[in-house]
């Protein structure tokens, strides 16, 4: 893709498509440990998120700003908020630069997950997406002297792995972790999410 406003439009475009594509499977995993409803949920933001992009601004910040005030007023449950945070950070991260560089896209991340960790005062090891974000932002990091590519493909590498690693665990925040030990042996779908969302960015980059 490229790296300026119109890359970005097509990264959330793709973006959309795999949520769309993976809706029953976050459906089911949140079944098993939540609302049922984190599939759905995220379908009706990216839905919205779709009618939006047409007209998001000129800046790779403009338009994730666009995408945080709507998946802020569309999404449901944790995620709307815990996602337009992340976004909403992210783009004011980027400010008004007209195209993302390596290091610009690590600094992003990494704003986006300060904004979720201080939205739901989750840490790694509660079984959120902070358990896919936080990896995700030290692989970014260790990639920072390649391209954009790179950093998101090694982002979403470690996000996909830290997705995985969230089976074992006892859920320590949210609707999860009224199940205790039970929660174990399931997947957070919102690291799943995570997960897909950055695989889906990094696609698009490559």
């Amino acid at each position: 893709m490229s790296c300026d406003a119109a890359g970005v439009v097509a990264a959330l475009r793709s973006a959309a498509e795999v949520v769309e594509a993976h809706r029953d499977e976050l459906v089911t995993l949140d079944r098993e440990i939540g609302d049922g409803d984190h599939g759905e949920n995220l379908k009706r933001g990216f839905t919205a998120v779709l009618s939006k992009l047409d007209n998001a601004g000129d800046t790779p910040g403009a338009v994730l700003k666009v995408v945080a005030s709507t998946l802020i007023s569309t999404v449901g449950g944790a995620a709307g908020p815990l996602y337009g945070t992340a976004f909403l950070r992210a783009a004011a991260k980027l400010g008004t630069e007209p195209e993302l560089t390596a290091s610009s896209v690590v600094d992003a991340l990494a704003a986006a997950l300060e904004g979720v960790v201080a939205r739901g005062k989750a840490e790694v090891g509660d079984k959120t997406m902070v358990d896919a974000l936080t990896p995700a932002v030290a692989a970014a990091r260790d990639a920072a002297g390649s391209s954009v590519a790179e950093v998101l493909r090694a982002a979403a590498d470690a996000a996909g792995k830290g997705a995985e690693d969230t089976v074992p665990l006892v859920a320590r925040k949210g609707r999860a972790s009224y199940l205790g030990e039970r929660s174990a042996g399931h997947m957070d779908p919102g690291a799943r999410s995570t997960a897909l969302l950055l695989r889906a960015f990094a696609d698009a980059a490559s």
